[in-house]
């Protein structure tokens, strides 16, 4: 406690001193934040990468380019007429040679006031030091903005989760590993697109504000719209917009979207995340498939480097997919067989034995669900496709023809998450409004207070003809997380949603 307190009067006083500092520079008419401009040539990655091309070597009489750098100074060490820094960018960080005779005396001086922090522009030829590490001999330098605030100790860092997730800006500073994260989800983001692009699906945007809330069992955000009059709803998924563009004659069509949900938080779980949606016309949850297997193995080659992932120390075989429907999942981990039940209440005896949990009126889909759930989801650590779904959880799926009691759905597990679900849509508005109405009326059941009602204006669009059709939703955060080899979905979103402190 004492060693806390004295942290926080030291830092109390630095906050003081460069604010003195600060106040000082803008009575000599050098205000840092007037500064508007500071013109870059190069990039700390363009110096290192290029360092043979533009070095400086004046014992071998050779004359480089002169470069302009501007960054972060993260580090600074003054040894009387000559100092290093490291400046850091937004490409990396590189060391600086800052000498008196080089930049001049009153500006050396100036440079000696500044902090660790400080936003500095660089001009100065590169060489190669005596210990052999590439740096900037610097003959200018420019105060471009001032840091008013000292960073966390470099030894010790920003390692607070909350405090790094609060402080996102923070942390990329501190901790640069942090940015590659970041980095690498902007490329999976750029490979996806590219790929779906390559097999001409058109990207467009549909609303996040909807005018009412649907029957799904996702809980929804509330706002209220102030010249209509009338309560909206941030959208929990971009399917039925899509869709409607289907039938409105778009073959092809997806969106990068962000999905709202008035829910739990966890590892796996944010109440906004981003979503990618796709739907193709004349194909079905096979077509879905295929482009699952192929997008995934080309990005684990992409990003990873290969099909062979790690994540969290178990090895992943992003190459090789495993296909089982539901009921042989549940007969391979769970030892059970659908065939083997009767009817609903002989389900329901199954479940009981089995210390299953299920509803009093539990029918046979249902308890097949739960015992996928109790038994299998967390044995699905290499990637996995499971299919034919029971029709009571697959509202928006087509039923199986050869047997109604199943849709053609699956979902994909990796590492024991579902990354994504798919189906063959259902086309056929007399089917799809009962399903609606049992939907609504269920959540009614468990939530009187819900303003849940039917689509009606999507039936309308069905019943003009939606052709046959295979859909796809993932999860773009768990498939970064994934990816990047991240434990937590905090990792790879910027700015997480949290609770404010006092």
């Amino acid at each position: 406690m004492e060693q806390q307190q004295q942290n926080q009067t030291n830092a109390t006083n630095e906050l003081a001193v460069r604010r003195e500092k600060l106040a000082a520079l803008k009575a000599e008419g050098k205000d840092p934040f007037e500064t508007t401009k500071y013109d870059v040539t190069d990039t700390t990655a363009d110096v290192l990468a290029n360092f043979e091309e533009i070095k400086t070597d004046v014992e071998a009489g050779i004359t480089g380019k002169t470069v302009r750098l501007a960054g972060r100074m993260v580090s600074r060490r003054v040894m009387g007429k000559a100092s290093f820094i490291h400046l850091m960018d937004g490409s990396g960080k590189i060391q600086g040679y800052v000498r008196r005779d080089d930049v001049g005396e009153e500006s050396y001086a100036a440079f000696k006031k500044l902090d660790v922090g400080d936003i500095l522009g660089v001009e100065g030829f590169v060489f190669r030091t005596k210990t052999g590490e590439i740096s900037v001999h610097v003959t200018s330098l420019s105060l471009l903005a001032k840091s008013l605030l000292p960073l966390p100790e470099k030894y010790h860092g920003l390692t607070n989760t909350d405090m790094r997730y609060r402080q996102r800006y923070v942390d990329l500073i501190v901790n640069p590993e942090v940015k590659d994260t970041f980095v690498k989800r902007s490329l999976i983001l750029r490979e996806i697109r590219a790929y779906l692009d390559g097999l001409d699906f058109l990207e467009v945007d549909t609303p996040i504000l909807t005018p009412f809330e649907i029957g799904a069992a996702a809980r929804p955000f509330k706002t209220h719209h102030n010249t209509l009059d009338m309560d909206m709803f941030l959208r929990i998924e971009t399917e039925l917009y899509l869709k409607r563009l289907i039938v409105g004659g778009f073959d092809k069509v997806y969106e990068v979207g962000r999905i709202f949900r008035n829910e739990g938080m966890d590892t796996s779980h944010n109440p906004e995340f981003t979503s990618i949606e796709l739907y193709q016309a004349f194909t079905d949850y096979k077509g879905m498939m295929d482009i699952v297997i192929e997008m995934n193995t080309m990005l684990a080659e992409k990003i990873c480097g290969s099909t062979k992932i790690t994540y969290q120390g178990t090895e992943i075989d992003m190459g090789h997919w495993e296909k089982l429907t539901m009921v042989e999942a549940v007969k391979k981990y769970a030892g059970v067989d659908y065939a083997d039940w009767k009817d609903d209440e002989d389900a329901r005896a199954y479940a009981k034995a089995h210390h299953v949990e299920v509803p009093a009126n539990a029918t046979k889909g249902t308890v097949l669900i739960e015992f996928f759930d109790a038994y299998v989801e967390e044995k699905l650590i290499q990637p996995t496709i499971i299919y034919d779904y029971p029709v009571e959880n697959s509202p928006l799926a087509k039923r199986k023809p050869s047997d109604p009691a199943f849709t053609e759905r699956f979902e994909y597990f990796i590492y024991a998450r579902e990354m994504g679900n798919a189906f063959s849509e259902l086309n056929d508005p007399i089917d799809q409004k009962e399903r609606f109405v049992r939907q609504v009326e269920a959540k009614r059941r468990e939530e009187p207070e819900t303003t849940a009602q039917v689509d009606e204006d999507y039936i309308t669009a069905l019943e003009y003809g939606l052709a046959p059709t295979g859909g796809l939703g993932f999860g773009v955060d768990r498939l970064v997380m994934l990816l990047t080899d991240s434990p937590s979905i905090r990792d790879v979103l910027l700015f997480p949603t949290m609770k404010p402190t006092e």
